[in-house]
């Protein structure tokens, strides 16, 4: 029997009961948030659970919502049941004051990388992950550059000559 939404979405829920949120369906991609106190939870279910066995971790990310007080860094996990050919979208938000997470390395190796890139760009701290450091910034960087914290451009600027750059 092919694995689908509505079984992915029935045994999260006889596991977890109310503790996931925001489940939705975006073109047919089954997408859930949970606490960040519960993500290797979800996550090891997700992996050992002899009906779902989401064991390939396609994608690992950041994203900045500077409106979302509170909630403002996510940590997005893309995972893929490759028996079935099935994917889902799993979401957890922390507060950008005090960003901590559970590294997932420990069940994907692949989040090793991940996880450090996540961390370079956006400052997610990943609570025992065995080598978080910058990995395409440099280590001087005191800044995480996706963040929505700057302004993209300087609008007063002179020195620059806008036709230069399609603009003119």
């Amino acid at each position: 029997m092919a694995l689908t939404n509505e079984t992915i979405k029935a045994r999260l829920t006889e596991k977890f009961g109310d503790q996931l949120s925001h489940v939705e369906e975006p073109y047919g991609m089954h997408s859930f948030e949970a606490p960040k106190e519960l993500n290797l939870k979800v996550l090891n279910f997700l992996y050992d659970d002899e009906e779902l066995k989401f064991r390939f971790l396609t994608d690992l990310t950041g994203v900045h919502y500077p409106d979302n007080k509170g909630r403002e860094l996510a940590v997005v996990y893309h995972l893929h049941n490759m028996t079935d050919n099935v994917r889902v979208r799993f979401k957890v938000f922390t507060d950008i004051n005090q960003p901590d997470i559970y590294t997932a390395t420990g069940l994907f190796s692949a989040a090793n990388w991940m996880e450090r890139e996540t961390y370079d760009f956006f400052g997610v701290n990943f609570i025992g992950h065995p080598n978080l450091k910058r990995i395409l910034n440099v280590e001087e960087m005191d800044y995480f550059p996706l963040r929505k914290e700057f302004p993209l451009e300087d609008q007063t600027r002179i020195d620059k000559d806008d036709e230069m750059f399609g603009r003119g």
